[in-house]
């Protein structure tokens, strides 16, 4: 096994459990005056466009979201949902028990840590208030990059604000959006994460003819690892 100096995350399905929408989304339907039903079809359908951030901040691509489900809301109105929508993200959003484990373990071996995640406006801004956060060397956002994976530019943001090589990092991932196909193509070693509560996890443009590694659990990275000299 060569000798890896890094490792790079997914987030949603990889440090959390699967993710699925939880019952907070219908009071954001409920503020818009719309049916939960006509606001999840312009979310589901627009997911990649709102993660690259193609509609602006928070706020506009509320307005945008707004106007696709047929309704005018006051500013007011708007502000209260993309709050509703964040409390609904976050609440949706469980830490993997052994997260916070096995980051830590990495970074006692002097393995650096990073995030590469398809995400929309929330997480970036949730994310310092969870545990993981201060063991994450870097973060690359999809939203705040203007592009998602299976892009090459996230991978590669990430390696280099982790001052590594692509060829130096491993990265971990539950198969959304290609990303795993995404990251072998510069470079990176990649392994799935295939644990049982995945098979309900919400998840677009899936890793379906990945046919390449996979870990049965989040603990399993550290098998893969030795520890490396800092520096």
């Amino acid at each position: 096994m060569p000798r890896f100096h890094a490792v790079l995350f997914d987030f949603f399905g990889t440090l959390t459990h699967s993710v699925q929408r939880g019952a907070a989304h219908q009071g954001i339907a409920e503020l818009l005056g719309c049916s939960t039903e006509a606001l999840v079809e312009v979310l589901d359908g627009s997911y990649y466009e709102r993660a690259s951030g193609f509609f602006g901040d928070a706020e506009s691509t509320m307005r945008w979201v707004c106007a696709q489900v047929g309704v005018r809301p006051s500013d007011a109105t708007v502000r209260a949902a993309v709050a509703s929508r964040h409390r609904a993200v976050r609440a949706d959003t469980r830490l993997r028990p052994e997260a916070v484990p096995v980051l830590a373990t990495l970074r006692r071996r002097g393995v650096r840590t990073g995030l590469v995640s398809d995400c929309t406006h929330e997480l970036p801004a949730f994310l310092p208030q969870l545990a993981v956060a201060p063991l994450l060397d870097a973060r690359v956002f999809s939203v705040q990059m203007g592009r998602c994976k299976p892009d090459a530019a996230l991978y590669l943001a990430a390696c280099h604000r982790l001052g590594r090589a692509p060829a130096d990092c491993l990265y971990v991932g539950d198969g959304g959006s290609q990303e795993l196909t995404g990251a072998e193509r510069v470079g990176l070693r990649a392994f799935r994460l295939s644990a049982p509560d995945l098979a309900g996890h919400m998840v677009f443009n899936a890793d379906d003819g990945w046919d390449g590694p996979e870990l049965a659990c989040l603990t399993d990275v550290l098998d893969l690892l030795e520890p490396v000299a800092v520096g």
